[in-house]
């Protein structure tokens, strides 16, 4: 599990897929959600917008992210 650490208490589910470097753009994040690979919290999510805060598990084929609000 890697640590992404947050400016401020929330970020998108979309932003934090490209900040931690998953995918390259906001397209790519809507496009790994549709196909069903992204789980956040143990429970498969395909919004983009949704919002993690401090201590959410974000996973996605081998990785494994959690957020830590900086």
């Amino acid at each position: 599990m890697r640590d992404v650490t947050i400016r401020g208490d929330v970020i998108r589910l979309g932003q934090l897929l490209k900040l931690a470097g998953i995918a390259d753009s906001g397209g790519e994040a809507r496009f790994l959600l549709e196909d069903g690979t992204v789980q956040v919290n143990g429970e498969p999510e395909h919004r983009r917008g949704r919002q993690l805060h401090d201590g959410d598990v974000v996973a996605c084929g081998d990785e494994t992210l959690r957020v830590v609000a900086g």
